[in-house]
């Protein structure tokens, strides 16, 4: 069932409502990157004077050019890892318009689903990003204590990470948020089996950006063959 909703998700990759999502995805993303990159280096130079006086050295000048240049390569280097994990967190705001895309195609006699209000949405959004982000940042310092096992961290991690959240949101536009978290519960096996698959992709460059769409897609077709098949 995983991988059959998989490739009816790839196949519909082209869908315009699919573009849409992507395209905001990403945008918002960058904007909160370069945010972040500017705050941090204003943070830097303010607290870094034009001259600093160091023990046994005397008055430097060029501290804070080094420490912004620091700050600088260091957002750069987070960036890479945090990208597809805020991508993935900002874009989960608009994957209701990807699993309605899903359901116009594949599931047409279903009735109109739950409505989520924008509150709700913005709230488990900002929710998501802070656990999403949180966790990638405390693998960082898992991955320079075991590197040889830093993908399969990565993995595992981002497998259930994701699992968990786009199958609540697939859900619960259906059976509601309590319905929706007791599936989760007694399908997490296959649903972090799942979210695996959506991870294993996000070390691949430029496709890992697909990710957020392809999930919302594939977990929308796990759980209507999840429900049919309790059903």
């Amino acid at each position: 069932m995983i991988f059959a909703s998989f490739f009816k998700a790839l196949s519909q990759i082209s869908d315009p409502r699919f573009r849409k999502v992507l395209m905001l995805g990403i945008g918002l993303t960058l904007v909160l990157l370069i945010a972040a990159t500017a705050a941090f280096l204003m943070l830097i130079q303010w607290l870094a004077r034009d001259t600093t006086e160091v023990w046994l050295i005397g008055e430097v000048q060029w501290l804070d050019d080094l420490l912004g240049w620091t700050g600088l390569l260091a957002m750069f280097v987070l960036s890479i890892f945090l990208m597809v994990p805020v991508a993935s967190a900002i874009t989960s705001m608009f994957l209701d318009e990807v699993a309605q895309a899903v359901e116009d195609k594949h599931y047409r006699d279903l009735p109109p689903a739950m409505k989520v209000s924008m509150w709700d949405a913005t709230r488990d959004t900002v929710n998501f990003l802070g656990v999403l982000v949180g966790a990638n940042i405390l693998a960082l310092i898992l991955y320079a204590f075991v590197p040889p096992l830093m993908l399969f961290i990565f993995w595992g991690m981002n497998g259930y990470l994701l699992g968990h959240e786009y199958f609540q949101l697939a859900a619960m536009r259906r059976v509601g948020r309590a319905k929706a978290r007791d599936m989760r519960k007694a399908n997490r096996g296959t649903i972090w089996l799942a979210g695996i698959l959506m991870a294993v992709p996000l070390s691949v460059p430029l496709i890992n950006l697909l990710i957020p769409i392809l999930g919302a897609a594939t977990f929308t077709h796990i759980f209507h063959g999840l429900k049919n098949r309790t059903a």
